[in-house]
């Protein structure tokens, strides 16, 4: 006989699978909402030119972006030092620059700042403190989310102790958190969160929120199924560069560096799921075309379209290499935004051992040819010189 499904989190224990709850059966179809336009959480690349940041064409990437989330009303939350950023290359000195000249440049700007632990390599035992180094950097900067990075000691935890230790990084944040997890098909000591933990997590009155990279399995579902059947005060960002449309559909915040090289598209399909009439809609899809049923719901069907164009781009961004690893989007990143008239360079960090071949900036020409078409069609401007 099958055994009950859990749905309540008292039931919950540390070893709790998520296929033990209903969390796990819930199809994205139940979660559909075509009224919220979430926010967009944009991974910014740090662009490198003659192997310095070029910190011209980092204002100029990131100016393209709020312009693009201006015109369809998007709130759009670049977050600096992260992968997309670089994180695991810069010094503290150029991780405190970015944030300064991202400051001066765009002075009350909200942002995200990514953390991760510092001369943790040698360690025996999972230290806290490791965090304490970049998280004091950040922490200086006013209207900032600080996302606590997951690293191999924090996550080599039970789970219990790694609640513990999430806890006790919780106790030195002055700004809101937003914890981080990833599957193996990311990094392979990697392991997503249990459904106790996560729900421990999004209990902490610190934590607002989270974000998951999923591969092989919809952890990002499972977080959006409890989340919402709890009501917890906490929002799941979807960290998914291969299945962008998915937070999109269920009025959830994205937080992936897709949006770096696709931004003006993944903006416009934030407006077209919206149905006519609801909060914060900026374009009508219907072209004047009266409803034949009253009170029938209308959005834009060519949002799918859309959906299918900038995610064949970011598949190819993000496609994986001999050893399954992505890590090279971020030289395919550099290599789109230059096509596009954004950047002067396709460089990528100095130290940065992930690198695409020699051919890249034709493939990336080549992966760009259906989005461009797609964006012409539907009047949306994309910073192409060309159009």
């Amino acid at each position: 006989m099958a055994s009950r499904l859990i749905e309540h989190p008292d039931e919950l224990l540390p070893d709790t699978t998520w296929r033990e709850t209903v969390w796990a059966w819930t199809p994205e179809e139940a979660l559909i909402d075509h009224t919220t336009k979430a926010r967009l959480c944009s991974a910014a690349l740090l662009p490198f030119r003659d192997g310095q940041p070029d910190w011209d064409g980092f204002t100029a990437s990131l100016r393209w972006m709020f312009a693009a989330a201006e015109r369809y009303g998007v709130e759009l939350v670049p977050v600096l030092n992260a992968d997309t950023g670089y994180i695991f290359e810069l010094n503290e000195t150029l991780y405190a620059e970015v944030l300064w000249r991202f400051r001066d440049a765009f002075p009350g700007q909200p942002i995200v700042a990514g953390i991760t632990a510092r001369g943790a390599e040698r360690d025996s035992v999972f230290q806290p403190e490791r965090y304490l180094p970049l998280l004091d950097i950040v922490q200086q900067h006013e209207r900032c989310e600080v996302m606590i990075m997951t690293s191999r000691g924090l996550n080599s935890l039970d789970p219990q102790r790694r609640r513990d230790a999430y806890y006790r990084i919780a106790e030195w944040l002055v700004r809101p958190g937003i914890v981080h997890a990833l599957e193996p098909s990311f990094v392979p000591w990697a392991t997503p969160f249990e459904p106790w933990l996560l729900w421990q997590l999004a209990s902490h009155p610190k934590f607002v929120g989270g974000k998951i990279s999923t591969l092989d399995e919809p952890h990002f579902l499972y977080w959006a199924a409890m989340i919402r059947s709890l009501r917890l005060d906490f929002l799941p960002h979807s960290g998914d560069d291969f299945g962008i449309a998915t937070a999109i559909k269920l009025g959830l915040p994205l937080l992936i560096g897709a949006a770096s090289s696709a931004a003006p598209l993944i903006c416009a399909a934030k407006d077209m799921w919206l149905a006519e009439g609801a909060p914060g809609k900026r374009f009508s899809g219907l072209d004047g075309v009266e409803s034949s049923a009253p009170g029938a719901v209308r959005f834009d069907t060519r949002v799918y379209k859309l959906f299918e164009a900038f995610q064949s781009l970011e598949d190819q961004v993000f496609r994986l290499d001999a050893r399954g690893s992505a890590s090279a989007y971020r030289h395919s990143t550099a290599h789109v935004l230059r096509a596009l008239g954004v950047i002067a360079s396709s460089e990528t960090h100095p130290d940065c051992r992930d690198q695409r071949g020699t051919d890249e900036a034709a493939r990336m020409e080549e992966a760009l040819r259906r989005p461009r078409r797609v964006a012409e069609r539907l009047g949306i401007p994309w910073g192409d010189r060309r159009t």
